[in-house]
């Protein structure tokens, strides 16, 4: 019992809040590609996709961070990084999730299934990035922001216009989240030498990040334009602005555990984006 629960802390089912975080734009996608009426099992594919590709890529960062982990205060119990848990244990769970990620994707049609094999690729290397580059939480959101022309894809077996402005608009906002989240390994990641945007930005992350604040609103503002939504969606969009001025006084004196606070936050900005979504299309 005690591998299964180390298993299960591995792939991190123990905090659906990531989950939860990437699952919205998923959704978001999904509506506006069917208009507010999903295929049932498009949805139910998605959905369970997500869950099992969030935990493969828990547990690949995991193994790529084995070495860092043990300096990192927050890490340093993860499984691998205590011991609990072999690297090649970990290998073997991530690539268990990955397969029944794909046997999932093998009941929608192809063209999904060959943008699944960029979806793995792009979640494997991730964890990799912080080594290369000083933006890995962009590479993030590409990765884990691959999941809205995947539904766009699943749902109309091709991906429109509007499919690409809300991924870009995702890419954006991981950038931000995940830049709180580094915010709280500053420090640690400084002295390993691991690279991330809360050290690229410096002093000026803040402001940095209210300016790409301005742009993902404005994006998923032309979402709106494009598609012709109403004002529930904008009243969503609106909540979703307020969650971010509320956010930015929340990291304003860089405190770990506000900086914390703030990155889980953004749980409600995803669903303040997908509740007005769903109103829009019910009062159709």
């Amino acid at each position: 019992m005690d591998r299964i629960k180390q298993y299960w802390l591995l792939a991190r089912f123990d905090r659906p809040i990531g989950t939860l975080i990437l699952l919205w734009p998923a959704l978001w996608a999904l509506w506006v590609a069917s208009d507010g009426r999903p295929d049932l099992l498009v949805l139910i594919v998605i959905c369970l996709g997500v869950v099992l590709m969030r935990a493969a890529g828990c547990v690949i960062n995991d193994y790529a961070d084995r070495d860092f982990d043990p300096h990192v205060e927050r890490t340093k119990q993860r499984p691998i990084a205590a011991g609990k848990i072999k690297p090649g244990e970990a290998l073997i769970v991530f690539v268990v999730l990955c397969l029944c990620a794909f046997a999932l994707v093998l009941m929608l049609n192809i063209y999904t299934i060959m943008l699944s094999f960029i979806a793995v690729f792009l979640a494997a290397s991730y964890p990799f990035m912080k080594r290369y580059t000083n933006l890995p939480q962009a590479y993030l959101g590409i990765a884990f922001g691959f999941a809205v022309p995947m539904s766009f894809s699943a749902q109309l077996n091709n991906i429109p216009a509007v499919a690409w402005v809300m991924y870009f608009a995702v890419i954006l906002w991981a950038l931000v989240y995940d830049t709180m989240y580094a915010m709280v390994d500053k420090d640690d990641d400084l002295k390993i030498g691991v690279k991330s945007t809360a050290i690229l930005f410096g002093a000026y992350d803040r402001q940095i990040m209210t300016i790409l604040q301005i742009i993902i609103l404005g994006l998923l503002i032309s979402v709106g334009q494009m598609k012709q939504l109403s004002w529930p969606y904008y009243l969503g969009v609106l909540v979703a602005a307020s969650l971010s001025v509320y956010q930015q006084k929340l990291i304003f004196h860089r405190e770990k555990s506000l900086c914390f606070k703030a990155f889980l936050n953004n749980n409600w900005f995803g669903m303040a984006v997908f509740v007005g979504l769903v109103m829009d299309y019910l009062i159709r």
